[in-house]
């Protein structure tokens, strides 16, 4: 019986794709060409949203211009429509890369009087931004960010464990909305609210006292350590929810099969659970790791403006010092140093994923 053989089906879209690339270059050069001469007229910030309107309709002529050239071949039935991924690719453009470029742009450019740059390629800014005492204060950030990730993870882990494997599965829903309860209001309110129950004059501190558990009334506001409380109570949902979403998948009989083979309970936790659960954790304390290195709200309440974070001093060199230069140059520096733990993530996710097929 002769079976006939299919003509192998030609590479899709190789031209369009090339095609396509260059459009987006083309596309980015041509936005960059108008940035820079309507930054050259010195009308202030008014060319961040001139930007944002001017590209925006050239993102998307592009951006359709790369999904008709990458169709120009037929597709295979299978392959991804770019049309659906496009709304958010060109979201993701608008409101993320030109911002980002404009930031860069800012970063390398020169603060000229209050408010004002000139454009151009000066690396001056991150020269100051090196500065000694602005890596003591990133160093004292990076410090807080870990000690508070590191509490999280043992405040958060046990009751994420409790819920997903020893609560009544009726109830299960009920723990869940209180431990998101929190965020119904405003992390502000959250955070003023720590304001009160800090305070030496809340019953809290009569009671700690009581118990011998502090020999004088609380005076634990703006001190670092008031800074650490807000920051595991207003993040600890973050890295709860994703962590109960793994271990809620977990076959337990494998835990009950390692016990009943004699192993204890701690080993069979460290070689079954903790391994299943690791892209769980490694998600969650990503998730609460970043936000709190750009953390500013918190330390400016409940640290009274005594304890500066890096995300303080960003801010008022954009919002008091109206110096956009160096505080774009600040910024940039901090977003390359987490991209660092970003790739970590990434690494480990993926070792992870082949090693334990989790």
């Amino acid at each position: 019986m002769a079976v006939a053989e299919a003509s192998p089906r030609p590479a899709a879209g190789g031209g369009g794709r090339v095609l396509g690339a260059a459009i987006g270059l083309a596309a980015l050069l041509i936005a960059i060409v108008i940035y820079t001469q309507l930054g050259s007229l010195g009308v202030g910030l008014a060319p961040a949203v001139v930007l944002l309107v001017v590209t925006l309709p050239m993102f998307l002529a592009a951006g359709l211009l790369i999904h008709r050239a990458s169709h120009a071949r037929e597709r295979e039935h299978s392959a991804y429509p770019l049309t659906l991924a496009f709304p958010s690719l060109s979201f993701y453009a608008a409101f993320f890369l030109i911002p980002l470029g404009y930031l860069l742009v800012f970063a390398v450019a020169t603060p000229v009087g209050f408010g004002e740059v000139a454009y151009g390629f000066d690396l001056g800014n991150f020269s100051q931004a090196l500065d000694p005492l602005y890596i003591e204060v990133f160093l004292r950030t990076l410090r807080a960010a870990a000690i508070g990730t590191l509490l999280i993870i043992l405040v958060g882990y046990p009751l994420a464990y409790w819920i997903a494997r020893y609560a009544p599965e009726r109830r299960r829903g009920l723990f869940l909305m209180l431990v998101i309860l929190p965020f119904w209001t405003s992390f502000l309110i959250r955070t003023y609210s720590f304001l009160i129950v800090l305070s030496p004059e809340f019953f809290l501190s009569d009671w700690l006292q009581s118990l011998g558990l502090t020999s004088s009334p609380l005076h634990i506001l703006n001190t670092p350590s008031a800074i650490q409380i807000g920051l595991v109570y207003n993040y600890l949902p973050l890295f709860v929810l994703p962590l109960y979403a793994t271990l809620e998948r977990m076959d337990w009989r494998l835990v009950d099969a390692a016990s009943d083979l004699g192993a204890t309970q701690w080993t069979a936790f460290r070689q079954i659970t903790l391994r299943l659960t690791a892209p769980g954790l490694i998600t969650g304390t990503l998730l609460v790791f970043i936000p709190m290195m750009g953390e500013y709200v918190i330390p400016l309440i409940l640290g009274g403006g005594r304890v500066d974070f890096i995300g303080n001093v960003i801010q008022r060199a954009f919002l008091e010092q109206q110096d956009y230069a160096f505080g774009s140059a600040l910024a940039v520096l901090v977003m390359s140093a987490l991209s660092f733990f970003v790739i970590l993530y990434l690494y480990l996710s993926t070792r992870t994923e082949s090693e334990f097929g989790a």
